[in-house]
């Protein structure tokens, strides 16, 4: 299940809060984006 997050506030949003209607439900921002991972270092040999 991914996680999204409000550009406008910040909050996390889940995918199935999204399903009715792609819109923030705390502030009404249209625009997300899905946080990266950290990338792991890997130390070669």
């Amino acid at each position: 299940m991914p996680t999204y997050k409000c550009f406008k506030c910040g909050k996390k949003i889940k995918d199935t809060d999204l399903k009715k209607r792609f819109v923030c439900p705390s502030c009404g921002g249209k625009i997300f984006f899905k946080p990266r991972e950290k990338a792991k270092k890997i130390k070669a040999i």
